[in-house]
């Protein structure tokens, strides 16, 4: 499971100014508590996809909100709602994206792997990563690191280095130029065709680069920052051809979920070179054509709950297997881990645990994990469930989920 790294916004109204300023009367404290905590339970419940990030101040009859946040509806029906009850309100809150982006409110990845951290500093915790070709919002800059999104709605800082800045209009022109998919698992982009010594760079399972010509082996590829190379056929394809021959199923998760036995183990790892229990999930389905949530605890709230009664039944191979601590009378559920249930006949399932491998909830079974048996919280589908938390690349494409 992946943990919660942004600024604290539980305590919204916690450091309220008294120099030159009155701490709010507390009817007026009540009244603010109240609208501003339903607000963010609408607008942004999970503040690692939505920024609401606001402090009051009350000076001279005056309630001023300061802070920032990428919800402006939020903050108007904020403003608006507080105005109702009388409160004169002065707005400096930022809105995200702020002017530190300039024109480039967008970026795209530049390397074969971009690491997303919670702070923006290199020594901060890895939040994500975010593989070659694909697209951020950006929201902040702060010095060499970017405040980004990503397509999957997480929001970090990403290190200049990893990425290139584009504008509205250099966005739209790299969104409409065809691309090649990387669907091997790892390999090389080349200087020449037939030339594996010289290398303009690795790439991994998912990533995407403009195509620019084609020869008999080789695409011949475009990076965002204008780089070229050579990318052999026969460890890619034309994106448009992917997607639209790629027919999800448990059999094509299976086929790429095996594809990854034995990847290392790496705490906010999404890519093939590392990756953490819901970075593998989240890969698996992306290569069949689904953007789906980041983290095991936000995958538990999407797709259809197939085993409600938590009894290993009505599964199918590809459905998401979800463990952790159970709820008691005093405490909530909490989900830690995340596996794909496979079957196959012997209970088995695979999952990023040290590096990925095969388990299994058979006691009989050689690959039996009482461990994670034990500590099963249920199942979700998402093949062939509609759901505004899953994005399908049939009907979307991965630049279009992050676009304003």
């Amino acid at each position: 499971m992946r943990s919660f790294y942004y600024t604290s916004l539980t305590a919204v109204l916690i450091g309220i100014m008294l120099t030159s300023c009155q701490k709010p009367t507390q009817n007026v404290s009540d009244i603010v508590y109240t609208i501003s905590d339903s607000i963010k339970k609408v607008y942004a419940p999970d503040k690692r996809v939505a920024i609401y990030d606001l402090q009051f101040e009350l000076e001279n009859d005056k309630l001023i909100v300061s802070g920032e946040t990428d919800q402006e509806k939020a903050l108007t029906d904020l403003v608006e709602s507080l105005s109702r009850k009388g409160i004169k309100i002065e707005n400096q809150t930022t809105i995200l994206p702020d002017a530190s982006v300039g024109s480039f409110y967008y970026a795209v990845v530049n390397n074969s792997v971009a690491n997303i951290r919670s702070n923006p500093k290199h020594s901060g915790e890895l939040a994500t990563q975010a593989i070659l070709g694909m697209p951020l919002k950006v929201l902040k800059i702060d010095g060499d690191f970017y405040l980004v999104q990503t397509p999957d709605a997480y929001i970090s800082w990403v290190d200049h280095g990893g990425v290139t800045l584009l504008t509205r209009a250099q966005f739209e022109s790299w969104n409409k130029s065809p691309k090649i998919i990387f669907t091997n698992t790892f390999g090389f982009v080349y200087k020449e065709p037939h030339d594996e010594l010289h290398k303009i760079s690795d790439i991994v399972m998912g990533a995407q680069l403009s195509l620019l010509e084609e020869t008999k082996d080789y695409y011949k590829v475009g990076y965002p920052d204008k780089r070229q190379g050579y990318l052999k056929k026969s460890e890619s394809q034309v994106y448009e051809n992917w997607i639209a021959n790629t027919q999800a199923s448990g059999s094509l998760i299976e086929l790429y979920a095996k594809e990854l036995l034995g990847v290392p183990y790496l705490w906010g790892g999404t890519s093939t070179k590392g990756m953490d229990c819901s970075g593998f999930t989240k890969t698996v389905y992306l290569m069949n054509g689904y953007v789906i949530p980041r983290d095991a605890s936000q995958q538990i709230m999407a797709g259809e709950n197939v085993d409600p009664e938590l009894a290993f039944n009505n599964l199918q191979k590809g459905d998401l297997m979800f463990f952790g601590k159970k709820a008691t009378d005093s405490t909530r559920q909490r989900v830690t881990h995340v596996g794909i249930w496979l079957d196959n006949g012997q209970g088995e399932f695979i999952h990023a645990s040290g590096r990925v491998k095969m388990g299994s909830i058979n006691s009989e079974s050689s690959l039996y994990d009482e461990h994670n048996t034990n500590r099963y919280l249920g199942s979700r589908r998402y093949l062939n469930i509609t759901d505004k938390l899953i994005s399908d690349l049939k009907t979307t494409t991965i630049r279009s989920v992050i676009k304003s």
